[in-house]
């Protein structure tokens, strides 16, 4: 019944716009002037939490980015595509935190919307820019707003690209005669026998039978493709009168995969989404919006983990595919396999493995089947606003409602199959095989099922009470009261056992009083009551308040003389804001200020006899005090315009404390007794406190010279951060977290490779596990004889404290050039995935070509190789540590407007552009090939695309 509403709204909805196109293709063109006037009006607006402001008033720590503007030099899918080359202070989180995304107000995902029906990106860093919006909201907001229809005659706008990804790098493991022979050397310095002997490593490496003697090159061309397309298409249509404005978009997107064999030859991805927003003026003092938006995703992956099985499945493993040309012809039970097998594949081969690796990922996707993964996003928002000016000047009233549905769901079909280990034999010279040994067996499935379904209802509300009055040109008051809330309905089915059900609600009362004289002096107070029902009863309102004034420097007497000078403000805000988004917010650990017991305890009778049995036993204790996670910040912000607005620049200061984070004190504030491996009586407490501070930064540059101009940004952020109390308790000093930075990053110090038995005797002793010439020698910092993990030590930080962004704009007549890039530095990093850490019978790549041997001390780059696991040496250490210094170029776009000059009133064509551009096109690192090479999953690709846009 759902798949059926979504799909019969969107139809009527569809058929609402064209009905609404019809009326308005007869508008006359007068309303043009106005158009450009409401254009430029809307340019000095931002978006704001529950309204807009204009831009000389907004007081809070806010970016904003005109995406539809940004679009025009700039082609992306994406909503927040290059932001951070915009925004200071952003990095996807917001100020190290991770932000609420809101889309026209609504809570919703990014990946909801297209770039192409985006107005406008704010990014809202400060508290007292987010109060209005409670708890959830406290760690920062994005605000993402979709575009409007205007008063104009009708508008079609449409856009086509197409382009392909090449990937950038793959892993370089080694074939399968160089595994085999450092796997010898590995069992040597284990001191076992070779399991592979000197013929079948010289057979493989000359390629006699690669049936016989596999070499399996995951990245060659029998498998993928050199490159793989994307191509995408809008239509944009719009318009209105001073009744009605209507906007809507069509869209759709196609691309296959870079794999290239079996079932995932098939993979491809289908979008197709449809969004039309409309404004009515109902009557004088009444307006009202509403919106439509229709999303379908289909997806199509043949089964078999490709990129996975390519980080880990050795190359000489076993063979996938076993000829049946080189059966035995005169053995009938080999041939009776052959003629009952379903999944002879190409009328050649039957499926190989052995007893390790029954199935794989070359025979799922050959023979396993498929799964079509289908995703319906349905949202819908209704707003109206009431002029109350005849109750007095400046009031209004605004309500809104929305409701989102997201159905997830797969239809798959899954096939078993047989595989077989062949037995060779050498007759008359030539290779044959003479037995073969099966695992599992051929399916005879023939129908499709429904595979895990997720279903997911988000539902909005808000109300504003807002007043808004000048008096006397000077004063400016505003006043606001605010209801918002809303709620996520999770149902989740994974294998038809039932749907496991969870809601989410956010609830919240804002308010706001500001004043303004002359745009010269501002106070700003705003508020929030919150509400959670993940807190005790008493505890489960608060209030956040924060306040902000701001002084425009520049509109003073004594700064008339710097004419250079076009605006000079400087904002101060302090902020204490509730949050809950702390708690643990699942299924299971909601209400973590109750206590529970469960029947996992066992008793036995004191004098050992038979008897016993199940006890209840406390898991979690209660804490009728839990309460919010409080942020205390302090906010100081600069910004201006220099040089007739050619300079524009803005910095803020942070300061900020989280406060009241949970623990449960095992470590300090209750004794040890009140926790055992069976039993807890341990609650959560809010203890532990965290500060982060730094300051975010954005100048830009703009200038025209006869046909050239230009425009440049940079933008970036200085952070730190500190863990100011722990529950925690170590030995040594240099172990405690508190004090250190949130993301510090702990390991040992490496002083090399142990040379002989003589340096490891006279050595601290390391207690991973045997420590053999050639094994990484760890420093004893705390010296006393063992080295443990009391001697890891603070190496650097997860996070990098310098992010920056850059944005270029260069044009001449009819050519733009746009281009823009980030980074960062400061951070580390470890080469701990299983393509550096080698050991066991892992997979060898060509890092193991560096590796210690007695002939390669002084030069070795890499530990002896081992068929053991080897706790000693693959640990975070400053061996393996690296800097994550960087700089992306992310996007280039070369574009021509044709001359408006070329197109009469009678053509069809009223604008013309084409470009040309590439994404993630360089990186600059010392770890460059490191950073742009994916273990275990599809590569990094650059993409070059074309594309052409047309207005009609």
């Amino acid at each position: 019944m759902k798949k059926l509403f979504i799909n019969t709204c969107s139809v009527l909805f569809v058929i609402l716009c064209l009905g609404v196109i019809g009326v308005q293709a007869q508008e006359s063109p007068d309303s043009i002037v106005s158009v450009a006037v409401g254009i430029q009006m809307e340019q000095e607006l931002v978006n704001v939490a529950f309204g807009t402001q204009d831009k000389e008033d907004v007081l809070g720590a806010v970016s904003t980015v005109n995406i539809a503007r940004l679009l025009e030099k700039n082609y992306q899918t994406y909503t927040l595509d290059g932001i951070r080359s915009f925004v200071g202070g952003y990095t996807g989180n917001i100020w190290g935190q991770s932000p609420l995304i809101l889309v026209d107000g609504v809570p919703r995902s990014a990946s909801d919307v297209n770039a192409t029906e985006i107005e406008s990106v704010t990014v809202l860093k400060s508290a007292s820019a987010v109060v209005l919006y409670g708890s959830k909201a406290a760690k920062g907001v994005v605000l993402i707003t979709t575009k409007r229809g205007k008063e104009q005659p009708l508008t079609i706008e449409a856009r086509v690209n197409t382009g392909m990804y090449v990937p950038k790098s793959y892993p370089k493991y080694l074939d399968a005669a160089s595994y085999m022979t450092l796997y010898n050397e590995a069992s040597d310095n284990d001191g076992v026998a070779h399991i592979y002997d000197d013929a079948a490593i010289y057979n493989t490496a000359a390629g006699v039978n690669p049936y016989k003697y596999s070499d399996i090159d995951y990245f060659s061309s029998e498998y993928l493709r050199k490159a793989y397309n994307k191509t995408d298409a809008t239509v944009e249509i719009s318009g209105g009168d001073k009744k009605t404005r209507y906007y809507t978009n069509f869209g759709m997107s196609y691309n296959n995969d870079l794999v290239n064999y079996g079932e995932q030859s098939k993979n491809k991805d289908l979008n197709f989404r449809v969004r039309g927003n409309i404004d009515m003026q109902l009557t004088k003092w009444l307006s009202a919006k509403t919106d439509v938006s229709v999303n379908f995703n289909n997806n199509y992956i043949g089964r078999g983990d490709f990129w996975g099985s390519s980080a880990s499945m050795r190359p000489n493993w076993f063979t996938f595919l076993i000829p049946v040309s080189m059966l035995d012809p005169n053995n009938t039970d080999l041939q009776t396999i052959t003629a009952n097998s379903n999944n002879v594949i190409d009328g050649k081969y039957l499926l190989g493995g052995n007893n390790a690796v029954q199935t794989n990922a070359f025979a799922d996707m050959l023979a396993a089947g498929y799964i079509r993964y289908k995703e319906r996003t349905f949202q819908f928002n209704v707003s109206e606003t009431a002029d109350l000016s005849s109750i007095t000047e400046g009031l209004s009233f605004s309500n809104s409602f929305s409701i989102d549905y997201n159905n997830y769901y797969s239809e798959a079909y899954r096939q078993s199959y047989a595989t077989y280990e062949p037995t060779w034999s050498n007759m008359n010279g030539e290779d044959i095989i003479i037995d073969l040994k099966d695992y599992g067996e051929d399916g005879s499935a023939t129908n499709e099922y429904i595979g895990d379904s997720k279903y997911k209802q988000t539902i909005t509300f808000f109300s504003q009470l807002n007043y808004a009055r000048t008096f006397k040109d000077l004063h400016y008051v505003t006043a606001n009261l605010i209801a918002w809330g809303y709620q996520y309905r999770n149902s989740v089915d994974e294998g038809h056992d039932g749907s496991d059900y969870h809601s989410t609600s956010n609830a919240n009362l804002g308010m706001q009083l500001a004043y303004n004289y002359a745009h010269k002096y501002y106070v700003d107070f705003s508020g929030a009551i919150v509400h959670s029902a993940k807190l005790p009863k008493d505890n489960r309102k608060a209030f956040s308040p924060t306040v902000t004034l701001a002084w425009r420097i520049s509109d003073e007497n004594f700064m008339k003389d710097a004419s250079f000078i076009d605006n000079l403000m400087l904002t101060a805000s302090y902020a204490k804001l509730n949050q809950d988004i702390d708690i643990a917010d699942d299924e299971d650990e909601y209400y973590l200020y109750k206590g529970y017991y469960n029947d996992s305890g066992w008793f036995q009778w004191r004098d050992n006899t038979m008897g016993g049995g199940m006890s209840v036993l406390s898991q979690r204790g209660s804490n009728p005090s839990l309460d919010y996670v409080t942020r205390e910040e302090f906010r100081l912000g600069l910004k201006g315009a220099l040089l007739k607005n050619k300079v524009t620049f803005e910095i803020n200061y942070f300061n900020q404390v989280t406060d009241g984070l949970l623990t449960q004190g095992s470590s300090t504030i209750y004794p040890s007794y009140f926790n055992r491996w069976d039993y807890s009586y341990l609650p959560y407490i809010n203890y532990n406190k965290n500060k982060r501070y730094g300051f975010d930064f954005s100048v830009s540059h703009n200038n025209k010279i006869g046909d050239f101009e230009y425009e440049i940004g940079f933008v970036g952020m200085v952070y730190n951060s500190e863990a100011v109390i722990r529950d925690e308790v170590y030995q040594d000093d240099y172990q405690y977290r508190a004090g250190k930075p949130i993301d510090a990053s702990f390991g040992y110090i490496s002083e090399g490779f142990f040379a002989d038995q003589a340096d490891i005797d006279n050595h601290a002793t390391q207690t991973f596990g045997d420590v053999l010439p050639g094994d990484l020698k760890y420093k004893d910092v705390n010296n006393d004889g063992v080295i443990n993990s009391q001697d890891q030590i603070k190496l650097g930080k997860n996070g990098s404290p310098f992010t920056y962004g850059i944005n270029l704009t260069l044009k001449y007549k009819n050519w733009s050039l746009f281009a823009m890039g980030q980074g960062q530095s400061g951070a580390i990093g470890y080469k701990n995935s299983n393509y550096y850490w080698v050991y066991g019978d892992r997979k060898y790549s060509e890092q193991a070509l560096g590796r210690w041997t007695p002939e390669t001390a002084s030069t070795a780059t890499y530990p002896r190789l081992t068929t053991k696991s080897n706790t000693n040496n693959f640990r975070n250490s400053t061996f393996w540590k690296y800097n994550n210094n960087r700089f992306d170029l992310t996007k280039a776009q070369l574009t021509y407007d044709f001359s408006e000059a070329m197109f009469s009133e009678k053509s069809l064509l009223s604008q013309l552009s084409v470009y040309v551009s590439g994404q993630n096109l360089l990186t600059i690192s010392k770890e460059r090939k490191m950073m742009e090479m994916n273990i275990g999953r599809a590569p990094q690709c650059r993409f070059y695309n074309i594309g052409i846009k047309a207005a009609f």
